[in-house]
């Protein structure tokens, strides 16, 4: 039994649930960076380098054979996926950029000065009635 509660309280904490949403969110960003790769800048730009379609770019190392499938070094498909990582790399610098940026104005704005405690309150009203019997 105490495993279990060892365990829930392990995946309660708040890292670990910080960290699970920042998994799946960045799952769901990593799709729609591919799709932006794949379907938006790669087509104009297999198109000016002459209708090249990147992931078809292979070199042949052998020849397909009766039934054995031919051996191809598919280059093409790496360069896909170093725009893609080039993409979220800078997507994700930005992102941290901004954040960065954000932070330090919420540094550079002067905390207001803590409030008086009740002691200190209590004295300052004590002065002030002896300084008014004077």
């Amino acid at each position: 039994m105490g495993m279990i509660k060892e365990f829930k309280e392990f995946a309660m904490r708040g890292n670990v649930v910080d960290m699970a949403v920042g998994i799946i969110i960045g799952g769901a960003f990593g799709k729609i960076v591919s799709s932006l790769v794949a379907d938006v800048v790669m087509p104009p730009l297999g198109m000016l380098l002459g209708k090249v379609n990147f992931t078809d770019l292979a070199f042949n190392l052998k020849k397909a054979s009766g039934e054995a499938a031919a051996v191809t070094l598919n280059y093409g498909t790496f360069i896909q996926t170093v725009v893609d990582f080039v993409i979220i790399a800078f997507a994700i610098f930005m992102v941290i950029k901004v954040m960065n940026s954000l932070k330090r104005k919420n540094e550079e704005a002067p905390a207001p000065p803590p409030a008086p405690s009740k002691e200190e309150t209590l004295l300052t009203e004590i002065r002030d009635l002896l300084a008014q019997k004077k």
